[in-house]
Formats: structure tokens, C-alpha cells, sequence
């Protein structure tokens, strides 16, 4: 198998960033003009009361930024773990780029039509490929 360029796996790192970046601006975007319609601005309120009156396409893209610190948060140290050993190969970059590509899917459908059976086929197509490199580092680590 040929090397692979042990920075190249900053790609992906460096593409889920960008998803977390579009996702906070698309929450921020419909959220203002939702509180500002509302005229929510000097009302004392919890986010839980926030949530309950905003509409799905409001919290859609705020309960997705949520998931972007969720299992992305792994991604990211085992991408970095992979650097700092010089581990990264064909395999792990692919992988990467499974995730990254699953995760971008998942985001556009939870921002959007939110259908969830296929928002959580996507998550579970990403966190596969995310578990199958932890796996494997693993494996290689004790064997």
C-alpha cells in the first residue's frame, strides 16, 4: 500500500470544523429573527422554555450544533492520536472521510426535512466508520 501524507488526515478534521462553523451560523440565522419576531429579547426565560415555544426549524439546527460536541469530540482525538503516531493509512483516512461525509448528511437532513429514521441512518452510517477505527487502533495497539 502506497504512504500516505500523515497531514492529509487534517482534511477531515479540518471539514467536520467547517460543518460545526455552517451549523452555529444557520442556528444563530433562524434563532435572532425568531426572538426578535417574538420579541423574546428582555423576557427572563430558561432554554428549555426557549425550546418548547421555538418551532422545529429554529431548534433544528441548535439541537444539531449539540451533536457536533458529541461523538465529533472522538473523531477529532483519534484523528490527532493517528497524526502524533504516524498511524494514519489508506484505511483511517477513508474512514475519516466516511465519517465526515455521513455526518455532513446528517446535518443537512436535522437542519432541514429532519425526517429522523434517515437522520439516524446517517449517524449510525458515520459512527460505524468512527467505531471501526477505534476498533482497529485498538487491535493494533494490543496485538
Amino acid at each position: 500500500m502506497e504512504p500516505v501524507d500523515q497531514q492529509a488526515i487534517f482534511a477531515p478534521f479540518l471539514t467536520m470544523m467547517l460543518l460545526t462553523l455552517l451549523v452555529w451560523l444557520t442556528m444563530y440565522a433562524r434563532r435572532l429573527p425568531f426572538i426578535m419576531r417574538e420579541k423574546l429579547g428582555s423576557k427572563p426565560m430558561t432554554t428549555l422554555e426557549l425550546m418548547q415555544m421555538t418551532p422545529p426549524a429554529v431548534t433544528g439546527p441548535a439541537e444539531n450544533l449539540n451533536n457536533l460536541f458529541e461523538t465529533p469530540t472522538l473523531f477529532y482525538a483519534l484523528l490527532i492520536y493517528l497524526y502524533v503516531t504516524g498511524r494514519v493509512d489508506q484505511f483511517a483516512l477513508a474512514a475519516a472521510w466516511v465519517f465526515v461525509i455521513f455526518r455532513v448528511l446528517h446535518s443537512a437532513v436535522h437542519c432541514t426535512i429532519n425526517i429522523i429514521p434517515l437522520r439516524f441512518a446517517l449517524y449510525c452510517l458515520s459512527t460505524f466508520s468512527l467505531w471501526l477505527l477505534v476498533v482497529r487502533e485498538l487491535w493494533k495497539m494490543l496485538g
